[in-house]
């Protein structure tokens, strides 16, 4: 990502350190982040492709309150929530999800999730949305920036688009896993930093030149003059060359017809706009939908963008972070009318078929209830939801023991996860990534296996 009003250098892949002048925060002016759009020119693909939209809950949500319910356990490891019956017959899931009790027959589960490093959210993050966890430097590419890099862009459209926002800080200052890594900037996710259930949301510089008045026209072109001056003194290098093209693709997909069109939320009917949610989350799930509709390979919503002071999954249960009250009163309902709405409207526009949606946190919870009255991380088991795209429903894979602590049959590790999204969308897991150095780097690590019980 790029910004104009960086503070601090920043190092590109050539060793050297740059003014950093262009940021996906950079055109404030613009309203929107953004990143590489050198992607875009690779060759467009049939509408046939596969899509995906990962939407990530931020956090952690707990397994015991969600989607592995222990009503046997004792009172301090099952909690408050009771399990309820869904429309498939082998799956319940918690009283907090009325709804996608309805949706069962379209998703599974995984219950058994897992992995051995450290329980900070950051690493969670790196893991579930590349497949590795980050060492010596090295940052592997998300999922969808690998899909954008080897198939390209549909109708002008960036391939990955991150809404509403990367996720921030949550603790661990470590990166998220939601660029493109050792691939490079031009490969990195648009930034859509604006919150779209907002009621003027229509994201401004996508407008017509008509809705442009003259004083905003003569600041875009003192910002562009700005941004000539500052590239002209950088030496001619490939990253200085990157970033003037990166601006000049960028202004072009402003410009476009389409795109506007895509973001134009005002064009969903207002009963829709209301069962998926007027918050972030739901009208980013419903943006997501606009997008992959229209050409866009991969969206990533992030529920939440930090853990700290505002209502998340991330249940301590003490300030800063979020009671368990939280799933019945705010987070879980948030959720249960966004996903079941999405599933449904997916399947009822035939997209779900070639649309595959994973709802996914970081971790676990532990199974006892501290003494806050909530659960603290527990990355050694917890459940995810993958629907669409190949996926199976009404199944439920792994099983955990009888407080939801570890796995006892079926563990899953996250490179599992992220093999079996690369699979579903046709990528062949042993496709190799040009790495530092062009030394070849498997999209996951090698041996690693799909979930062929889902498939």
């Amino acid at each position: 990502m790029y910004r104009i009003d960086a503070q601090k250098p920043v190092h590109f892949c050539d060793g050297m350190t740059r003014r950093d002048f262009l940021h996906a925060g950079s055109l404030a002016t613009l309203g929107l982040t953004l990143p590489s759009f050198m992607g875009l020119k690779k060759a467009g693909a049939v509408s046939k492709d596969m899509n995906c939209i990962f939407l990530f809950l931020v956090g952690g949500p707990s397994q015991l309150d969600t989607f592995d319910m222990k009503p046997d356990a004792p009172a301090e490891i099952r909690g408050p929530y009771k399990p309820i019956r869904t429309n498939s017959p082998d799956i319940q899931i918690s009283e907090i999800f009325p709804n996608i009790a309805k949706q069962a027959d379209k998703f599974s589960i995984i219950r058994t999730l897992h992995h051995k490093a450290a329980g900070v959210h950051d690493t969670g993050h790196q893991m579930m949305q590349t497949g590795r966890l980050f060492q010596n430097g090295m940052e592997h590419p998300h999922a969808g920036c690998v899909l954008g890099y080897l198939k390209g862009s549909r109708n002008g459209l960036p391939p990955h688009v991150v809404i509403p926002r990367p996720i921030g800080n949550t603790g661990g200052n470590m990166p998220h896993g939601q660029n493109a890594g050792f691939l490079g900037k031009t490969h990195d996710p648009f930034i859509l930093n604006d919150e779209p259930q907002k009621p003027d949301f229509a994201v401004p510089d996508l407008l017509p030149p008509d809705y442009i008045s003259a004083s905003r026209l003569d600041r875009r072109r003192a910002l562009r003059d700005m941004v000539d001056q500052s590239v002209a003194q950088l030496e001619k290098s490939a990253d200085a060359r990157l970033l003037d093209e990166n601006f000049q693709q960028a202004y072009t997909l402003m410009s476009s017809p389409l795109a506007r069109e895509a973001f134009d939320l005002k064009q969903e009917p207002e009963e829709l706009r209301k069962a998926y949610g007027y918050n972030k989350f739901g009208h980013g799930c419903l943006l997501s939908r606009r997008l992959i509709e229209r050409g866009v390979r991969f969206a990533t919503v992030n529920m939440f963008e930090t853990v700290f002071n505002e209502i998340t999954w991330d249940i301590h249960g003490s300030a800063p972070f979020s009671p368990i009250e939280c799933y019945t009163d705010l987070v879980g309902p948030m959720f249960d009318h966004a996903y079941s709405t999405l599933l449904e409207d997916l399947s009822q526009r035939g997209m779900l078929e070639n649309t595959l949606v994973v709802a996914m946190g970081e971790f676990g919870r532990t199974p006892k209830i501290n003494p806050a009255g909530g659960r603290d991380h527990w990355p050694q088991v917890w459940s995810i939801l993958m629907a669409g795209g190949g996926i199976q429903g009404g199944r439920v894979v792994g099983r955990t023991d009888s407080i939801g602590a570890y796995p006892v049959e079926r563990p899953v590790t996250p490179a599992e996860v992220v093999a079996t999204v690369y699979h579903c969308l046709g990528i062949d897991i042993e496709t190799e990534l040009p790495g530092p150095g062009q030394r070849p780097i498997p999209v996951v690590d090698y041996g690693t296996k799909v979930i062929g019980e889902l498939l």
